[in-house]
């Protein structure tokens, strides 16, 4: 990752953190309306469409790099290999609560 990634990554960063802090807390259907139309199903939908496509170029650059691209540097190929993990053990953890919430719910007397 270059420098003026860096930077421009960092500047997003705290621009959004200076919205969080200076924002009003949302009511429930202005929290629903920011959530988006298709509810809990399509979000989780588009999280494992991420992280796909997380891995996917993780692995395209490895492969690249194997074969002598000269355009890549091990650092970007390590971090995106990196993020590529970190999102998917986030979505392991994820689909295990899930689970563990569903495991609950159908265990309970009713």
């Amino acid at each position: 990752m270059s420098t003026p990634a860096i930077q421009a990554t960092l500047q997003q960063m705290q621009s959004m953190a200076t919205q969080a802090a200076s924002t009003q807390p949302l009511s429930g259907a202005q929290a629903s309306a920011t959530v988006g139309q298709g509810g809990f199903g399509s979000e989780l939908q588009a999280s494992i469409q991420r992280i796909n496509r997380l891995q996917q170029t993780a692995n395209n650059q490895a492969m690249a790099f194997q074969a002598g691209d000269p355009n890549l540097q091990l650092n970007d190929v390590m971090v995106d290999m990196q993020k590529s993990s970190v999102a998917f053990q986030m979505g392991l953890q994820v689909r295990n609560r899930l689970v563990s919430a569903y495991r609950d719910v159908m265990n309970m007397q009713v």
